[in-house]
């Protein structure tokens, strides 16, 4: 298997509010969202980040995509390190996160050939790309509707299309189901698994164990910063579903925790 993504010994500490603080219910100022956390991933597969919520999935993701910096460890994206060469990777990647916020102004058709421009995406191919996500998502009939106009299944399509303009062979998606209908849901899982029988690569994170069972080809269970277990899901749930799996793990964790 070709290695695409290489995530080594991450550790990423942040300092918390009073206000965190009393949300977290705790007197620390500090708070270890990525502690020593590795992983790899590997071209033409979906691997899943699973894990409760606060567990430091979007964190790494983060990480990953170039958009916050680890205190220790790195990231390398084919060959390409986040460290060292952060343009490099942001090139070769597609980002999607549960809060990229479009702005409510403007249109879908504006927004594709706005960031396409961005990519450096030539005009000709841009616009091919366009017509035909557009025709797979049903977006066409609302290209021109102000993104305030429409529904929320209909901007996750957006985002969706909008992170992937420039055809990339890195893909991430942050909770890609998250707060959909079930319509909209399964357009993007299966969007997931066509991209991934294109030969590309796709890191999800969630929390919805029947998403990774549907989807993914291996998965890394995250808790508390950690990578508890990673490996190929036929083999992880062999003997136990994926959700009798992780209960366990967690219960392990919360007991070497008290």
């Amino acid at each position: 298997m070709e290695e695409v993504l290489r995530v080594e010994n991450l550790k990423k500490t942040f300092k918390l509010s009073r206000k965190q603080q009393q949300s977290e219910k705790t007197k620390d100022k500090y708070k270890v969202a990525v502690d020593g956390l590795s992983f790899s991933a590997y071209r033409g597969e979906i691997f899943g980040l699973l894990g409760p919520n606060g567990a430091g999935k979007t964190t790494t993701l983060r990480i990953i995509s170039t958009l916050i910096k680890a205190d220790e460890g790195d990231v390398t994206v084919d060959g390409e390190s986040v460290r060292k060469n952060p343009d490099g990777v942001r090139k070769k990647i597609g980002f999607l996160t549960g809060e990229l916020k479009l702005e409510d102004f403007f249109t879908s058709d504006y927004l594709y050939d706005y960031f396409s421009a961005l990519h450096d995406v030539p005009k000709e191919f841009a616009s091919d790309r366009k017509a035909k996500l557009f025709s797979r998502f049903g977006i066409e009939k609302f290209a021109h509707v102000k993104v305030g106009e429409l529904s929320t299944g209909m901007k996750q399509k957006v985002s969706l299309v909008i992170s992937i303009v420039h055809n990339p062979d890195f893909i991430i998606f942050d909770e890609p189901t998250n707060g959909l209908d079930v319509i909209t849901a399964k357009t993007v899982t299966d969007f997931l698994v066509e991209l991934k029988n294109q030969g590309k690569t796709i890191v999800i994170s969630t929390h919805i164990f029947s998403l990774v069972e549907k989807i993914c080809d291996r998965v890394g269970i995250v808790i508390n910063g950690k990578m508890t277990l990673e490996g190929n899901l036929k083999q992880i749930t062999a003997e136990k579903s994926l959700e009798e799996v992780f209960f366990d793990i967690y219960s392990k964790e919360a007991g070497n925790d008290e």
